[in-house]
């Protein structure tokens, strides 16, 4: 029997040893949560200088988020060739992200549709009426956003049990109620406040245990 209990707590030992080294992995490295920060803060100050400033860029300056998700991919399947283990939560996490890429895609395109359809719609009514329409669609919009961003952030810090990623999804989803009562200037402010401190600080914290815990890993080799 005392034979049979050891037997199980060094199984259980080994599962925890492959587990704590899987750790090791591109979500680890807050690579990608950098970038996502980075990317998502810089369009947003962008939209507000836009406004500000009263100029526009010749193209989408958001369009920059879509670009990202290509270094995105390089960048995890270069890693997921030098990983030897991948674990259950690695898995999860990955699907968790590409899934909330396919719906920020979606969410632009449904939201470019509701404004190609709204513009006629609030051009008549500002001929009819004399003056345009009290509703603006787009003081709405980056509720939306923040509201998604807050998911796979939650989520992904509840998993890994990481704390400053799992604050910054309560954080977004805190904007996203402030957003929808302020100004689209402020809701851009916001939105720039949640990327760099639900990812781009969290990222940062990631990045520096990533190198001691790979250094680690290099010397019990």
């Amino acid at each position: 029997m005392e034979e049979k209990e050891l037997n199980y707590e060094e199984g259980f030992q080994l599962i925890r040893s492959m587990i704590s080294r899987a750790r090791v992995s591109y979500h680890s490295t807050g690579i990608g949560a950098m970038m996502w920060g980075i990317v998502i803060a810089v369009c947003s100050i962008v939209s507000f200088l836009q406004l500000q400033y009263d100029f526009k860029l010749p193209f989408d300056i958001f369009l920059l988020a879509l670009l990202a998700i290509i270094p995105q991919i390089l960048i995890s399947r270069k890693v997921n060739r030098e990983k030897k283990i991948k674990a259950h939560e690695d898995r999860f996490i990955d699907f968790l992200w590409m899934a909330f890429g396919i719906c920020i895609f979606l969410l632009i395109h449904s939201i470019n549709l509701v404004f190609y359809n709204w513009e006629p719609v609030a051009n008549e009514y500002t001929v009819f009426a004399g003056h345009k329409p009290a509703f603006r669609f787009g003081e709405f919009t980056s509720s939306f956003f923040l509201i998604l961003y807050g998911l796979p952030t939650f989520v992904t810090g509840a998993a890994c049990r990481f704390k400053p990623m799992l604050w910054g999804g309560i954080i977004c989803w805190v904007c996203a109620i402030i957003t929808a009562y302020t100004p689209v200037k402020i809701d851009l402010l916001l939105t720039a406040f949640s990327a760099i401190v639900a990812w781009f600080i969290p990222g940062l914290i990631m990045e520096k245990v990533y190198r001691l815990a790979k250094k680690e890993a290099a010397l019990n080799v």
